[in-house]
């Protein structure tokens, strides 16, 4: 996957990049109700996988913001230009395995070879996410479950991959809401980034459909 180096001497959160490095649980994270009324809607309109088309919109929000896009490496940070997303894919066994998918596309071209990628994970499971690791957006989803927090298992050392996750949507006030949760490294982002992701996933939901 392309990228390129940031000029840390020009990189405005030099501290706080140094700052965050330093701690033993270096994210940030919350989680948001997402409001996907006309989403699920359109989605069951047009007899679309929820996930999958959800995926999109995802990977479309998360690329949208630049930190989402940027990793440490080497006591810097690169910044790549698409990421791609890799998600738990369930098995029938109670366990899963990884799915990586591409999305720099229209949704058109996006969900066949999503459906494809997806039925071939199932049947050849593996926990490899491949070598370009960093370049990843890592995604779950729990939609047996709605929940107001979620606490993410992360490595250690920490990598600087962000977590979406999401769980089981609910009615409230006659609206159907999706509870969202982001993690990231604060070394690279704060809350006004995160806020943009879901700003911008609203738009994707809105969007995709028009």
């Amino acid at each position: 996957m392309d990228y390129r180096v940031l000029d840390m001497e020009k990189y405005p959160r030099q501290k706080h990049f140094d700052y965050f490095r330093s701690l033993a649980y270096p994210y940030v994270g919350m989680t948001v109700d997402v409001d996907v009324t006309d989403f699920v809607a359109k989605t069951r309109k047009e007899g679309l996988p929820f996930f999958l088309t959800l995926c999109y919109c995802v990977a479309q929000a998360a690329n949208g913001v630049p930190e989402f896009r940027q990793r440490i490496r080497d006591n810097g940070i690169i910044q790549y230009d698409w990421c791609q997303t890799s998600h738990t894919e369930a098995l029938e066994d109670g366990s899963y395995c990884y799915c990586v998918l591409e999305s720099n596309m229209s949704f058109r071209e996006y969900l066949p070879k999503a459906l494809e990628a997806q039925a071939l994970a199932v049947k050849q499971p593996s926990l490899d996410d491949g070598e370009e690791v960093d370049s990843l957006l890592f995604v779950s989803s729990m939609p047996f479950i709605s929940y107001s927090a979620l606490v993410q298992p992360v490595p250690c050392p920490a990598d600087s991959n962000p977590r979406i996750s999401w769980g089981k949507y609910f009615s409230r006030d006659g609206r159907l809401f999706l509870p969202v949760t982001v993690l990231c490294h604060h070394a690279l982002v704060d809350a006004i980034h995160i806020s943009r992701f879901y700003a911008t996933l609203d738009m994707a939901l809105t969007s995709l459909f028009r």
